[in-house]
């Protein structure tokens, strides 16, 4: 299992924003993080278009979306940003994409929600073959998508996929790299996310993966982290994707799927997570202490330095 990190748009306290996420991800690679993930939130800055400067200026670490929303953008208009950000990076970009959320799609942009099976269907008959090079002939009711583009030298992205839910899941096995989960706790990823997935990517001859983010926090102020979890992460509690596997979990609310605790304990939740099935875990370090923050980094590079030299397959 790969060991990964979450960065940040915001909270660098840089001047400037761009040369704060450009100063994270030097100092990601540096302590030897090898992939870093980023989420494009509603009301943040454009995420691809900062990913450009920072993979310009930082090489080697690679950058992964986690995720970019599709409804607001067309499929050759986003093929077209991920292959320039891909040649821009020398290959080291992943496109994860989501279908985000009923109250942003449709209390912000005004973009209907439903019939999300046949949209992301037809999202990915548009993008897939741009992505691949080739030309892409996708008429559909939701997207259409008609026309080729030329990018000489842009690398075909890894596509993973934000998907929870069963059919989604299946799209993701079927047609692209795998998952990227969140607020997912180890019985849901063992018991349906791995399988649905594995299931879909059987008859394609597929490898697929899972991808799961979980906030962390190496501390030995349990009550302090939890409640700074509650505080923090409270709204997922309440979104009905993420509410759905609190629940398969038995989780009240989300502070019961962090990973909170000294070094022994915040690795035996990992390890339960590697049992599950996961290829790569996101680390969300969010502790208000910077103490915290740093010894729990430090607990993350440890770890995945111990992998790359012990990795065993996953059963």
């Amino acid at each position: 299992m790969q060991i990964s990190i979450l960065g940040s748009l915001s909270g660098s306290g840089a001047t400037s924003l761009v040369d704060g996420v450009v100063s994270e991800f030097a100092k990601l690679r540096d302590e030897g993080f090898r992939r870093i993930w980023m989420t494009q939130m509603p009301y943040e800055p454009d995420l691809l278009t900062v990913l450009a400067v920072a993979l310009r200026e930082v090489d080697t670490i690679e950058v992964g979306t986690g995720v970019v929303p599709i409804q607001n953008q067309h499929p050759m208009q986003l093929a077209q940003r991920a292959l320039t950000l891909n040649l821009i990076a020398g290959g080291r970009f992943i496109l994860g994409l989501g279908m985000t959320h009923a109250a942003v799609t449709e209390g912000m942009w005004g973009i209907p929600w439903d019939r999300s099976v046949r949209r992301l269907n037809e999202y990915l008959d548009g993008l897939l073959p741009l992505l691949a090079g080739e030309p892409a002939d996708a008429p559909g009711e939701i997207y259409t998508t008609r026309g080729a583009l030329q990018i000489p030298g842009a690398a075909q992205p890894d596509v993973y996929i934000a998907a929870l839910g069963p059919q989604l899941l299946k799209i993701a096995g079927r047609r692209t790299s795998g998952t990227v989960t969140w607020m997912t706790g180890p019985k849901t990823l063992a018991e349906h996310v791995g399988p649905a997935l594995r299931a879909a990517a059987a008859p394609e001859g597929r490898s697929v993966r899972v991808v799961a983010a979980l906030p962390i926090s190496v501390t030995d102020d349990v009550d302090g982290a939890r409640s700074q979890a509650a505080e923090q992460f409270a709204m997922y509690g309440h979104l009905p994707s993420y509410r759905a596997m609190l629940d398969r979990e038995g989780y009240a609310g989300p502070e019961d799927a962090v990973l909170i605790g000294d070094e022994e304990t915040v690795t035996a939740r990992i390890d339960e997570l590697r049992a599950a099935g996961v290829h790569e875990y996101v680390g969300v370090v969010y502790d208000r202490s910077p103490e915290v923050r740093d010894r729990t980094r430090a607990l993350l590079r440890a770890l995945d330095v111990d992998l790359q030299g012990a990795e065993k397959p996953l059963v």
